[in-house]
């Protein structure tokens, strides 16, 4: 990297999110965010070219060239327990699937990635086409685990959603059988899963972006070691607002349900009830993160399972 010292500012968005869900830890992180970015520019030889903004809800993402000129997107994201294999995840499929790493400083959470189109998520074709996509390129992704892996389990997550179910909050209370339900079904669930496939974790139309190696390739992995219902129940919630916006809701989401379970033979019963729990479970984050139409249109899903 050459010439004058970039100048990189934190979006707004990413500002917000991070403060709303992780509390004070987001302060020191988000203040050292630019110098921390500017670091790895140099360290990696990149060139700024822009900033994305909004960007990523836990990271900054950046789009940049290397030192011979090829594109790329710089992430620095704020580590999880969910998010802190991602780099894991991405060298274990090798671009097969999904977003190719290019380097990696996972201690501090920075991934260099192949730069895909990030204007053109898999969310902008009509549905039935874009379900059709979808499940391709997740059955690729449903990979055997790594030897020796370092991925959370189904029941972490479980008890991770059900902390979020014991903060104080009156759309949680005045749903609080309904989220009961949801965790003692994910814990019988988890019980007896068959926990032998990397998922990625957070598979929706809005983490498949469009590509140039590949028509459509995964991106923001919160990888686990799971069983395959888990990460199809995440793209049976897919497009919610727009399910819930036409008549005949219940009966739409029992045919998605049965559509996806017989595209992936995914046994339809464990669909539902994981289901059942990652609707709650979106609802509590986004209460967390102060979006309370986002979570009553998911415990409105979850309701109708």
């Amino acid at each position: 990297m050459s010439g004058a010292e970039p100048t990189i500012t934190v979006p707004t968005w990413l500002t917000h999110s991070v403060t709303a869900t992780q509390g004070e830890a987001a302060h020191p992180w988000l203040a050292t965010l630019p110098a921390r970015t500017a670091a790895h520019l140099a360290a990696w030889n990149l060139t700024l070219e822009r900033v994305l903004d909004p960007g990523g809800s836990l990271s900054l993402v950046a789009y940049v060239h290397r030192d011979d000129l090829s594109p790329a997107v710089l992430k620095v994201g704020f580590p999880t327990p969910e998010t802190v294999h991602e780099h894991t995840a991405l060298a274990h499929w090798a671009g097969r699937g999904a977003v190719l790493l290019l380097d990696s400083a996972p201690a501090e959470g920075v991934l260099l990635l192949e730069r895909l189109h990030g204007g053109i998520p898999l969310r902008s074709l009509a549905e039935p086409k874009a379900m059709l996509e979808a499940t391709s390129l997740l059955h690729r992704l449903w990979t055997e685990l790594p030897e020796g892996h370092p991925f959370p389990v189904l029941s972490q997550r479980v008890d991770a959603a059900a902390r979020l179910a014991e903060l104080p909050h009156p759309v949680a209370a005045e749903a609080r059988p309904l989220i009961a339900e949801a965790l003692d079904t994910a814990r019988d669930l988890a019980g007896s899963a068959d926990e032998s496939f990397l998922l990625h974790g957070d598979f929706h139309h809005g983490n498949v972006l469009a590509a140039d190696r590949a028509p459509w390739l995964a991106v923001d992995p919160r990888p686990l070691a799971g069983e395959r219902a888990y990460d199809l129940a995440r793209l049976a919630l897919d497009r919610a607002d727009t399910l819930f916006g036409s008549p005949g809701a219940p009966a739409a989401v029992r045919r998605r349900l049965g559509r996806l379970s017989e595209a992936l033979e995914v046994d339809q019963d464990r669909l539902r009830g994981w289901t059942l729990f990652r609707a709650v479970d979106l609802a509590l984050r986004a209460l967390t993160a102060d979006r309370r139409e986002d979570a009553e249109l998911y415990l409105e899903f979850a309701d109708t399972l």
